[in-house]
């Protein structure tokens, strides 16, 4: 989430959410291969969740509006494979293939499928002490950062209270540039809709977001 115009959380002028009765899992059969060749190059471990999350994040704004929920990750999905050297763009314009592929080490199989589909384990051991605890009240912290995080922008600069201790996992912001899991303590945190939408906001709405530690500051 980092500061581009996929953080919609509170923005205005987008409308109500629109729910869509018994939707589909696809509407269209290429959005079904679009999510296949996620999960197949996922597998191959050539990076990691988050660097996907941030390669949708970083689309033009325009084009990320206007895309749909598969077009975005068919889109992250080309710039990575670009980045990482195993397509070139010329190649993309190209619709073919214009010089001999790069051979991986990790390669998909149908015994893999299982393995494949279901998501990654990102807890890891511990190396501190929780800084907080159960109750505590902390300050998300008003950061600015201009690669991925997971502290959303409504909730920079406010006051919570930690809800719950969830463990120490893989730190996405690290992650998502290739700086390795720098495992961080992760926290459920609770806000009051008031703090965090003004005294106008109903009394009764409270959000709880999961937290990790370095964004979070003793109030």
């Amino acid at each position: 989430m980092s500061n581009t115009v996929h953080d919609m959380g509170g923005m205005h002028g987008f409308g109500p959410i629109e729910v869509e009765p018994n939707e589909p899992p696809f509407h269209e059969d290429w959005e079904g291969r679009v999510l296949a060749m996620q999960r197949a190059m996922g597998f191959t471990g050539i990076w990691t969740i988050d660097g996907g999350r941030a390669s949708l994040e970083t689309l033009p704004p325009v084009t990320y509006l206007a895309a749909t929920y598969y077009q975005r990750w068919f889109l992250g999905l080309e710039r990575r494979v670009v980045s990482h050297g195993l397509v070139g763009a010329d190649e993309l314009a190209a619709g073919q293939a214009l010089r001999p592929g790069i051979g991986l080490n990790r390669k998909l199989t149908v015994a893999d499928l299982p393995r494949a589909m279901n998501r990654g384990h990102f807890e890891r051991p511990a190396q501190t002490l929780a800084r907080f605890k159960e109750g505590d009240l902390v300050r998300a912290r008003n950061i600015n950062p201009e690669t991925h995080t997971r502290l959303p922008r409504y909730a920079r600069g406010k006051l919570g209270t930690i809800e719950a201790i969830r463990g120490c996992h893989v730190y996405p912001d690290t992650a998502a540039i290739g700086a390795g899991d720098d495992p961080q303590w992760l926290y459920t945190v609770v806000f009051t809709g008031r703090e965090l939408w003004g005294e106008e906001a109903d009394p009764k709405v409270k959000v709880s977001i999961e937290a990790f530690e370095p964004y979070l500051d003793p109030a």
